[in-house]
């Protein structure tokens, strides 16, 4: 058995050697389809980091009636409080969003003259209900819109918020699902290729592999060194893929960094290098394994 499978490698290697050009553009296209896999693996990522940044910035702002006493809304901010969907309630007095708001528009002339000519402050007081998830925020919602708490408030911002999570959400999956179509369709290429890099392959050894059926080689000596040949046109493109991404994710991360603060893609990628090297493998050795399979089971089968 063992000389079998010693056999069986030997040949694999040699055949590999054998076909260079064909075995190098081989190489090639699978490189291609997992560049775009292990692209797609990152993009998981970035997806996830890109949601929580998001996520953390977002939360209720409920404004009140300029009417509203000031004991009345540390109250509703007391019930809310105590709700278990409720992370966390600041309250930002009239006063606290006026000074807020001359202070960023300070630059601004007019409307720090606007103000000054109103002789009273037009902004009104609001708490920024932050949920434990953003699943959360519409039984929070809910709640502000009974009837006793509900005459006091004047705005609550939770649609508007709504509507960039649900936009954000379907971009994702948009560019997930066209990530992996074409993921999909560079290992159909990669298979089809492998697949007839195996067929000529067979058709430049017919006599070799006549021979060995004649003295009686069983299909599997006849079938493994090819199947070997396609895995490892498949190990060595895995190989290439991860020396190709991370130069390329070391020049992209800091520009990534800027759009999403703490991402820092290429730290994710050199300390998770053994697992995305492993799942890099076995797609691309599946790949070159089944497709050498079905080449030489369709020879064998003439």
């Amino acid at each position: 058995m063992f000389t079998i499978i010693s056999r069986i490698f030997h040949f694999g290697f040699k055949n590999f050697s054998r076909n260079g050009w064909l075995s190098t553009a081989t190489v090639a296209i699978m490189t291609l389809a997992l560049i775009v896999f292990g692209g797609l693996i990152l993009f998981g990522y970035i997806t996830q980091q890109a949601a929580a940044s998001i996520e953390n910035k977002i939360d209720i702002s409920v404004y009140f009636q300029t009417n509203t006493s000031e004991d009345e809304i540390l109250s509703i901010q007391q019930s809310l409080q105590s709700l278990p969907q409720v992370a966390s309630v600041q309250y930002i007095s009239r006063d606290q969003a006026l000074a807020t708001f001359q202070q960023n528009h300070v630059s601004d002339q007019t409307i720090s003259q606007a103000i000054n000519e109103l002789n009273s402050n037009p902004l009104e007081a609001s708490l920024n209900v932050k949920a434990n998830d953003p699943s959360q925020y519409g039984d929070i919602a809910n709640y502000l819109a009974s009837p006793n708490l509900s005459q006091y408030i004047d705005t609550i911002s939770y649609t508007q918020n709504q509507d960039v999570i649900n936009r954000l959400a379907k971009i994702i999956a948009i560019v997930e699902r066209g990530g992996w179509a074409m993921t999909l369709l560079l290992a159909v290429v990669a298979g089809l290729v492998v697949f007839n890099t195996i067929r000529l392959a067979i058709y430049a050894n017919r006599e070799e592999i006549g021979v060995m059926r004649v003295v009686g080689a069983s299909n599997s000596l006849v079938r493994g060194p090819f199947v070997v040949d396609g895995m490892l046109c498949g190990a060595i493109a895995a190989l290439v893929s991860l020396i190709i991404l991370a130069p390329l994710l070391y020049f992209i991360s800091p520009y990534l960094d800027v759009f999403i603060p703490g991402l820092s893609l290429f730290h994710y990628f050199y300390t998770h290098l053994a697992e995305l090297a492993l799942f890099e493998l076995l797609f691309g050795i599946i790949i070159g394994g089944l497709s050498s399979f079905f080449a030489v089971r369709r020879y064998l089968r003439n």
